[in-house]
């Protein structure tokens, strides 16, 4: 299910997505914390990418064991696959910051958004939560780098040196 799509495997076309929409919601997440007063024009953006950026990452993971496998069937062994394997490492690493980058912007989401249905929670709430979120974003951030850049070496290597 996750080894191929359109002909090449899916890996190699889930990880733009995943580049792209990890820091989008780690930027927008901040800015919905540092603009109050634009948060009622960033929070449905920041739920969707809330949703959106988590299953990327999963479906990169996913994918990218698929087509591990595939090169362990075919005889990689050796430096590449610790390469492939380290590289894999930060990619489950980066999915778990960013799930639990998700959880904490949805639960930011639910204390400030005034709505009569949501639970009355304590002021302290959404300070802690928005620290959590910095905390999680900055992780994330750095995780998108680590895998986009082992991953890119492993692929490109001294290409262009």
């Amino acid at each position: 299910m996750f080894e191929k799509a359109l002909g090449l495997p899916l890996h190699v076309l889930v990880v733009h997505a995943v580049v792209v929409f990890v820091p989008l919601l780690v930027l927008l997440a901040l800015a919905y914390i540092a603009l109050p007063r634009f948060r009622a024009r960033l929070d449905w953006a920041v739920l969707l990418l809330a949703v959106i950026a988590p299953v990327t990452a999963w479906v990169g993971v996913e994918s990218g064991e698929a087509l591990q496998e595939r090169q362990i069937a075919r005889g990689f062994s050796g430096d590449i696959l610790e390469k492939i394997n380290e590289h894999a490492e930060y990619g489950e690493v980066l999915f778990r910051f960013t799930l639990g980058l998700a959880v904490a912007v949805i639960l930011l989401l639910v204390a400030t958004s005034g709505h009569p249905r949501a639970p009355k929670l304590p002021r302290w709430l959404p300070p802690v939560l928005s620290l959590v979120v910095l905390g999680l974003g900055v992780a994330a951030l750095s995780y998108v780098w680590l895998t986009g850049h082992s991953g890119s070496e492993m692929v490109w290597g001294n290409t262009f040196d």
